[in-house]
């Protein structure tokens, strides 16, 4: 099976954390977020490609398996890896301490294009991506 992934490693800083000395949960999806960029970048369809390919990619739904507590200054691995592409976006993530390697949360993003003119939702990825992702992985 073809895969594309992208890693980014994040030093969480100290505005993140909450009272419990923890990475507060909401802050996750940003970390998320940057990973999935990267691996946007990788096929050439980040966000700024996407507008200007007509389509917008709203995120329909977040899935987060938070495994051990994230604390200040602690360096991560996120690493984002796209599963499905056929008629939506799938993106795999896995959170990890940098130094050990230790798995300390996981998730998946659920992103579905919607033509920009019309406002409607596709059902099937649009060609603009596909074609991309040809690209790719023929490099």
């Amino acid at each position: 099976m073809r895969e594309l992934s992208a890693q980014i490693e994040v030093d969480v800083p100290f505005h993140d954390v909450d009272a419990m000395n923890i990475v507060w949960h909401g802050h996750y999806l940003k970390y998320l977020e940057l990973a999935r960029c990267a691996l946007l970048r990788c096929f050439d369809y980040d966000y700024p490609s996407m507008r200007a390919s007509g389509y917008l990619w709203p995120v329909v739904d977040y899935r987060l398996k938070y495994v051990r507590p994230v604390r200040y200054a602690q360096r991560l691995q996120v690493r984002a890896t796209l599963r499905e592409w056929e008629n939506r976006l799938a993106i795999d993530y896995l959170v990890r301490d940098a130094g050990s390697g230790e798995k300390l949360t996981s998730a998946r993003s659920i992103q579905v294009a919607v033509d920009i003119a019309t406002g409607e939702l596709q059902f099937v990825s649009p060609p603009v991506l596909l074609e991309k992702l040809e690209r790719a992985w023929s490099a």
